[in-house]
């Protein structure tokens, strides 16, 4: 039994894949000067493009594709009919096949007519250069990007006051130079502030752009965004559908919802998506839930059930996955980074993963990197019976939390056997206040001026955090915050209680390991490493408190097995290897002061704790057995290879 995915109610995640046998296969391959789309499809007669085999393929079609740059969008005309007779598209295997949203474009003409100069401001422009390309009304096919602002279209929820609207009106089209995008600029004169960007005019019929160097654009490859996605049909509920292989790049898709991905289920479910790659999706990179909470609701509709596996999903726009009332999800062994470079946060919608209502979920072995002004992984609502296990959450740039559970009542989410490193805060410094004396030391209410925590469970009862890894985070590992006033009507609230924090491994958070809200909370085996001054907090009744932990012991019953260390734990990103070592420096304190603290300093002497039902394996796999160490390992390797549990990671 794959322990892994055992659920926390117990049960074993629902595997519904079965071997598939096709009895139809289609060829495409774009560059052979045998190919036409009035072909039949065969080895000796292949179609020219993947839409026209999509249009072709009846359950039980296997599409395969050889290697080209395919600029197309995929809209298959039917699904498959079962786990057995499922339709699929996959790479040949003869090399990359790229689809791309994109069309190379030409004839460019020095921008005139247009002023350089700031109102009131001189300044030397001479050696600017600008060049502008017509858009040519041919590439676009009922959908220009250039002409639509990247705002989504349920906008009501965006806080205007707290947030710079202006990647919420660029519009959506992109414009890229040898593969690597340009900076969209709002008006014309920030083109002589610097290279590499674009300006759209406003009627959306023509884009005037800048060069690194001041280059003359005919010695580059430049490419615009012209289709919305790469791969989606145009019919909704279409299921049992297969991608293997396949590169998506360049959608220029809106901001969610609706969640209109670069590779979109369109409210189909038991898709496998997997061996892909997502790039440079404007918003999107994969949606695979109901796209809008709009939509009508038929009785019994079926909505995720989906797998994706071994994908890698670089520099999504504002969300990486996108799923609404996504149940059953399998998403296992993907790289997801880079997410969020439109800095869209605040309209409630970015994150690495970003799903709603996600019940029975398995979320594994995943790694989320350099994630900007968005979480990680977000389970929005109403979300029961999912685990989160054996994931890396590597660096959180300006990030509120790597992990956010939201507003969920009923049922248990696990969170295990994960490592969560680097939570940078989202937040202004300009206005985190200058407490003079040490008027500052005695303020323990969260007023938003500082953040930066490894999970937050906002409204959330019944979260299990058990043997992870959580260090390096701005303000807190663990934070909630009860929701009282969404309780009624949708029943979007909760007490965030019943928390179990067990087992895990704090190492050097800014302000706190762990925040209780509330009542009725559990912490127990936790090992707290360079963790100073009060970083265990009790927030009821008031005044609220800050403790070390023989006070959290003493007063609370909180982690009568729990431990103090003072040593080293560090990541090598680009070895992909933790290390754990004696430190180099002691504390500060008093003698007898440390001695009551009981500091571990060697790594070796760390006791083993009781384990936590429903987490037997640590993240290699390896069985704990009765004790173990705190954290995501049995035992402590000098240096633990990180690829050996994830593989994804490169």
């Amino acid at each position: 039994m794959d322990r892994s995915a055992i659920l926390p109610d117990g049960t074993g995640f629902d595997f519904w894949e079965r071997e598939c046998h096709y009895d139809r296969e289609l060829i495409v391959d774009g560059a052979s000067r045998l190919s036409s789309d009035d072909n039949d499809g065969s080895a000796e007669r292949p179609l020219k493009t993947i839409n026209r085999a999509a249009q072709l393929a009846t359950p039980g079609t296997r599409v395969r594709i050889h290697a080209g740059l395919y600029r197309e969008c995929v809209s298959p005309a039917r699904g498959g009919e079962g786990p057995g007779r499922m339709i699929a598209y996959e790479a040949f295997g003869d090399g990359p096949v790229v689809i791309r949203a994109s069309e190379v474009v030409r004839d460019f003409i020095p921008s005139t007519g247009w002023r350089l100069q700031r109102p009131g401001q001189a300044r030397d422009v001479s050696g600017v250069r600008v060049w502008q390309y017509a858009l040519d009304p041919d590439l676009f096919r009922g959908y220009n990007p250039f002409c639509a602002i990247n705002m989504l279209h349920d906008r009501l929820f965006i806080e205007y006051d707290k947030t710079d609207m202006t990647p919420y009106l660029n519009r959506r089209g992109c414009v890229f130079c040898d593969g690597k995008p340009m900076k969209q600029v709002a008006l014309y004169n920030q083109l002589a502030d610097e290279t590499d960007t674009y300006w759209v005019e406003h009627n959306g019929q023509r884009v005037h752009f800048r060069l690194a160097g001041d280059d003359n654009p005919s010695n580059h490859l430049i490419e615009v965004t012209v289709r919305e996605q790469c791969f989606a049909p145009q019919m909704p509920f279409l299921s049992y559908i297969r991608l293997k292989g396949l590169t998506c790049e360049h959608a220029a898709n809106g901001a969610p919802v609706p969640q209109r991905g670069a590779i979109s289920a369109y409210r189909g479910h038991h898709w496998i998506i997997e061996d892909c790659e997502v790039n440079w999706a404007n918003a999107v990179g994969i949606d695979v839930g109901n796209e809008c909470w709009h939509h009508e609701h038929s009785e019994g509709e079926i909505i995720g059930y989906s797998v994706i596996r071994r994908c890698k999903i670089r520099n999504a726009g504002v969300c990486g996955i996108a799923g609404l009332f996504a149940e059953g999800m399998l998403i296992e062994d993907n790289l997801i980074e880079g997410t969020g470079w439109q800095r869209m946060e605040l309209s409630w919608e970015a994150g690495g993963v970003k799903l709603h209502n996600s019940v029975n979920g398995l979320f594994r072995r995943n790694v989320f990197r350099n994630t900007l002004r968005a979480d990680h992984l977000w389970l929005d609502c109403h979300n029961e019976n999912n685990r989160i296990t054996g994931n890396l959450f590597l660096n959180g740039i300006e990030q509120r939390e790597a992990i956010f559970i939201e507003c969920t009542r009923d049922g248990v989410n696990l969170i295990d056997n994960n490592i969560i490193w680097n939570v940078e805060g989202r937040f202004d410094p300009a206005k985190v206040p200058v407490e003079p004396g040490s008027s500052g030391w005695y303020k323990l209410r969260e007023d938003e001026s500082v953040n930066g925590y490894a999970v937050y469970g906002e409204g959330t009862d019944r979260l299990v955090i058990a043997h992870n890894l959580i260090g390096k985070c701005r303000h807190s590992g663990y934070y909630a915050k009860p929701v009282g006033f969404r309780m009624g009507g949708m029943d979007r609230g909760g007490t965030s209680r019943r928390a179990q924090i067990i087992n895990n491994i704090f190492y050097d958070c800014g302000e706190a390991a762990i925040v209780f809200p509330t009542s009725d909370n559990v912490a127990e085996g936790n090992l707290y490493v360079r963790m100073t001054g009060g970083y265990l907090r009790v927030m009821y009744p008031q005044p609220e408190v800050c403790l070390n932990l023989p006070a959290w012991q003493e007063f609370l019953g909180f982690d009568l097995q729990g431990q103090n260390g003072w040593f080293d734990i560090a990541l090598d990103e680009a070895a992909g290897t933790l290390s754990v070592s004696r430190g180099a420096n002691a504390p500060f304190g008093l003698p007898a002061q440390l001695k009551r603290l009981a500091l571990t300093c060697n790594p070796g002497d760390v006791r083993a704790v009781p384990g936590k039902a429903g987490v037997t394996t640590d993240m290699l796999g390896r069985d704990r057995g009765e004790a173990s160490l705190p954290g995501p390992f049995v035992d402590w390797d000098e240096v633990i290879s990180l690829k050996e549990a994830l593989p994804c990671l490169e």
